[in-house]
């Protein structure tokens, strides 16, 4: 996510999603910072999309989220079945748009196949294992999952909340008001 300076600013939020025995899982904490000003605590960074099918979470600006919500809920329809494509097509979008280029926001998306972090740099990343994490805490989250996918029999959900919990201990960007969801 790019600030105004051009620069790379990730001061926003922990998302983070793993799958393990099927199970799908992401969830994200609910700060909401202003420079260094905690503004709101339970804020909603994550939601489902296409009846439950898809899950997506956010790092940035709240109002680019949404609006990048409702574009990837576009690409959903003309591409219901191929939720790769529709995140190709957001990203080129949003890389290509003068509109939408200018969206400071990272999307974390998931389906029952794949997890994806979207950039409007244009970067559709599928990772090599099944743990993605951005925002501030992004980093912490995604050690402490990789960890507990490794060497514990925590499910996808609750592998997902304790990370949380970890990255909300170490990051001051990052809170323990915690948000799972599961795709059915």
């Amino acid at each position: 996510m790019t600030n105004r300076s051009g620069g790379l600013d990730l001061r926003a939020t922990t998302i983070v999603a793993a799958r393990r025995d099927g199970q799908v899982a992401l969830g994200g904490d609910g700060q909401v910072t202003m420079g260094d000003t905690v503004v709101k605590n339970t804020a909603q960074k994550v939601r489902t999309l296409r009846d439950g099918a898809v899950l997506v979470g956010f790092a940035g600006a709240v109002a680019d989220a949404f609006t990048l919500f409702e574009k990837l809920e576009e690409k959903l329809e003309r591409f219901p079945k191929n939720v790769t494509k529709a995140v190709v097509e957001l990203a080129k979008d949003w890389r290509m748009d003068r509109y939408l280029r200018r969206l400071n926001a990272l999307l974390l998306v998931a389906d029952r196949e794949h997890l994806f972090l979207v950039s409007g740099e244009g970067e559709v990343i599928e990772p090599d294992d099944d743990v993605m994490a951005i925002g501030s805490g992004g980093s912490y989250a995604m050690a402490a999952a990789r960890a507990l996918l490794a060497h514990s029999e925590l499910s996808a959900s609750e592998t997902v909340r304790r990370s949380l919990e970890i990255a909300g201990e170490i990051c001051v960007y990052t809170n323990q008001q915690i948000t799972v969801l599961e795709l059915e």
